[in-house]
C-alpha cells in the first residue's frame, strides 16, 4: 500500500477516493472464504490498488498476500461507489471506497494465514456466516446472491 502511504504524506488525513477490489471465494461446497481481520472483524479478502494495476491483478495480488491462495478466472459482481461508502479509520484517515466485488471457484495453491493482517481464514456456509462482519461486507455478499451470478 505504499501509493496510498506517499498521497498521504501529501494530503494528511483529508478524504481520498480509493478503488480496490474483493473476491467471494466459493469453495466446491459453495461455502464462502473470509477472513477474520486482526481488528477483530470478518471480510472478504481484498484490498487497495496499487499503481498501473487493474482492479483484477489488485483482486489476486491481494488474495494471494491474505490467504496464499492463487486466483484464476474472475466474475464481476458488482461495484459499490458512493456516500455508503465513505470511511474514517481509527487513525483519522478518511476514504471514499470504490470497490469492484468479484467472485471465484478458481483456486489453487496453500492456504496461509497472512498474521500481519488475519488472525484465521475460514469458510463459512452462506446462510451462516460469523458475527462480527461488517454492513459493507454484507452487502457485497448479498449482492452476489441476489445477482444470480453463476460460476
Amino acid at each position: 500500500m505504499n501509493y496510498v502511504k506517499d498521497l498521504r504524506k501529501l494530503v494528511g488525513t483529508r478524504p481520498l477516493i480509493l478503488p480496490g477490489s474483493v473476491v467471494i471465494i466459493l469453495n466446491g461446497n459453495n461455502e464462502l472464504l473470509l477472513q477474520h481481520r486482526t481488528d477483530g472483524g470478518w471480510g472478504l479478502p481484498g484490498g487497495l490498488m496499487e499503481l498501473g494495476e487493474s482492479l483484477e491483478e489488485t483482486a489476486r495480488r491481494e488474495v494471494k498476500e491474505e490467504t496464499g491462495f492463487d486466483i484464476g478466472e474472475l466474475t464481476l459482481v458488482n461495484i459499490f461507489s458512493g456516500q455508503d461508502y465513505y470511511f474514517k479509520v481509527s487513525n483519522g484517515d478518511e476514504l471514499y471506497s470504490v470497490t469492484a466485488v468479484y467472485v471465484t471457484k478458481d483456486v489453487g495453491g496453500q492456504m496461509e494465514v497472512d498474521e500481519s493482517e488475519s488472525v484465521a481464514v475460514q469458510y463459512f456456509k452462506l446462510n451462516e456466516l460469523p458475527d462480527g462482519l461488517t454492513d459493507e461486507y454484507k452487502r457485497y455478499i448479498m449482492s452476489y446472491i441476489e445477482s444470480g451470478v453463476k460460476v
